[in-house]
């Protein structure tokens, strides 16, 4: 076990504080750049250990909503929007929100390796799907479906299984982001679907050119901005 990393057993607790954390946040006591309360005292509050609140705070951090400065204490950055709720349990925030660290590193290389060995008639599969996702985005109706299939024809191009097969694995919590994603976006102004659109392009005409650095490099943007989208 690394030091100071919670143990195995322990990770069910670190996404309860993790979900009590949230709470405080989504409170309304405290505002964006407020600094939350010590560890020793979220650790008392919740009656966990500190190891546990630690782990919660390195997750929270990674996803964007608290800032650690040294010394100092973690500082509110982002409050997860309330539209998230409707999508999935507050309680799952956690581990749903975690599968991005993970697609950060497997679909940047999939889109690589998909950029460097597509055939053309992946390439036809992979325009399909783009010009798919971009009618439901204009549309009213649900888009989460066609954004699946385009992000998992991009596997498909990888010419290996063990890429779709990984993909597959992780459809869960990949579904309830491009639900909440979509939502979330409607709700705002019309840049913000546009924005989806104009990003899903990117990584598809990195593909087409076979820019196998600049379709990763695309894919992680386009990925860097969805988590955002899941904040107001």
């Amino acid at each position: 076990m690394a030091q100071g990393s919670a143990p195995a057993g322990e990770g069910r607790l670190a996404d309860r504080a993790y979900t009590e954390i949230v709470a405080i946040i989504n409170g309304g006591d405290l505002g964006i750049g407020d600094r939350l309360p010590s560890e020793p005292r979220l650790a008392e509050m919740f009656g966990m250990s500190r190891t546990v609140v630690r782990e919660a705070l390195v997750r929270l951090a990674a996803d964007g909503i608290t800032e650690a400065r040294r010394g100092a204490g973690s500082y509110i950055m982002r409050r997860p929007s309330e539209r998230l709720g409707a999508h999935m349990p507050m309680a799952e925030l956690s581990a749903t929100l975690g599968t991005y660290e993970v697609r950060f590193v497997l679909e940047a290389e999939a889109c690589r390796l998909a950029a460097m060995r597509r055939s053309p008639e992946q390439m036809e599969t992979i325009q399909q799907a783009m010009d798919a996702l971009r009618g439901a985005l204009e549309s009213n109706g649900p888009a989460h479906e066609e954004d699946w299939v385009l992000h998992r024809s991009i596997f498909e191009a990888t010419a290996n299984p063990a890429f779709v097969a990984a993909f597959d694995h992780l459809e869960e919590g990949i579904y309830r982001i491009l639900r909440a994603g979509v939502d979330i976006s409607r709700a705002r102004s019309e840049e913000a679907i546009g924005a989806m659109i104009t990003e899903h392009e990117m990584v598809v005409e990195a593909i087409r050119a076979q820019d196998a650095d600049g379709a990763a490099l695309a894919m992680r943007w386009h990925l860097s901005q969805g988590r955002k989208r899941l904040m107001p």
